[in-house]
């Protein structure tokens, strides 16, 4: 898979502009030693309290829940994730294992061991594509989750494939996107909107 040619305007490691969301997948089947690492960094992630609220729930290319998971998303990302080795659906626990208590950071923890999961993908150059593009709630059921927990996207996994086997709307998009100037996100002493 081609690297992107992005530029950052300060000293950054290559591995942030490396990453990127391509929906290009071959169809491929991937085995346990090619997704398992993705988990693994997944796994090192930080979080309040180490309360490591994140799940992955995931399902193979032909397996009943692959089905099921794939009936979950919108048309769209159907369009393009039909060729994905594997689904997943990235959950967070809402409440401290220690002491029951809500967590306030429960997402942005899961957060966190998502990106590392993305990254480890794009080391490996493996097409790891997270969709907001999907039916929550139905998610939630279909997975058995008690109120204590909470879905948080969905993720396409595959091996890189051709942009030409894309449908012709997403080919002209597949390609690393730019990022909104540093000015437009960091503040110093005061939020400006």
């Amino acid at each position: 898979m081609a690297k992107a040619s992005r530029k950052s305007l300060y000293p950054i490691s290559d591995i942030f502009l490396n990453r990127w969301s391509p929906r290009a997948m071959s169809g491929e089947p991937m085995s346990d030693e090619e997704l398992m690492p993705l988990f693994e960094a997944a796994r090192w992630a930080p979080s309040s309290y180490n309360g490591q609220p994140w799940r992955f729930v995931y399902a193979y290319k032909g397996s009943k829940r692959y089905d099921q998971f794939f009936e979950l998303l919108v048309p769209f990302n159907q369009s393009w994730a039909k060729t994905a080795a594997v689904l997943v659906a990235i959950i967070s626990k809402k409440t401290f294992e220690l002491n029951g208590k809500p967590s306030r950071t429960h997402s942005f923890d899961t957060g966190s061991a998502w990106m590392n999961f993305a990254l480890q993908g794009s080391i490996d150059d493996l097409v790891v594509h997270a969709m907001e593009g999907f039916d929550y709630d139905k998610t939630h059921n279909l997975l058995g989750l008690s109120d204590d927990y909470q879905v948080e996207c969905m993720v396409a996994v595959g091996k890189p494939g051709r942009k030409e086997d894309l449908p012709a709307e997403l080919q002209e998009r597949e390609e690393p996107s730019g990022r909104r100037p540093i000015e437009e996100i960091v503040f110093e002493d005061e939020f400006k909107e």
